[in-house]
């Protein structure tokens, strides 16, 4: 009868060694962890670059609207001043012809 108890007591005492703090974690644990917090880091760098991408082009949209509003003024300028020289150009012909 002695041996079954001693055989119960070794075994018990076996996996009592076996378990670990809840703190520890084994290798598989820390490359799972390490994978997660690689996956997070490039997560944020993308979030981050698409970021700069977006203001990038929020800023060369709106370039782009000032200089059509500049170039449309521009030729609505020179324009005015193709009217007036072509209406000096008539009235000139019209007193040579008068």
């Amino acid at each position: 009868m002695k041996t079954p108890i001693l055989v119960m007591l070794l075994a018990l005492a076996a996996l009592a060694g076996c378990n670990r703090d809840d703190d520890a974690v084994g290798p598989a644990q820390k490359a799972g962890k390490a994978l997660d917090d690689a996956g997070v880091r490039v997560s944020r760098q993308v979030e981050n670059e698409l970021a700069r991408a977006d203001r990038a082009t929020a800023e060369a949209r709106d370039k782009i609207k000032d200089a059509t509003r500049d170039a449309k003024g521009g030729l609505e300028r020179t324009a005015e001043q193709v009217g007036k020289k072509v209406e000096d150009a008539g009235e000139k012909i019209k007193d040579i012809a008068d």
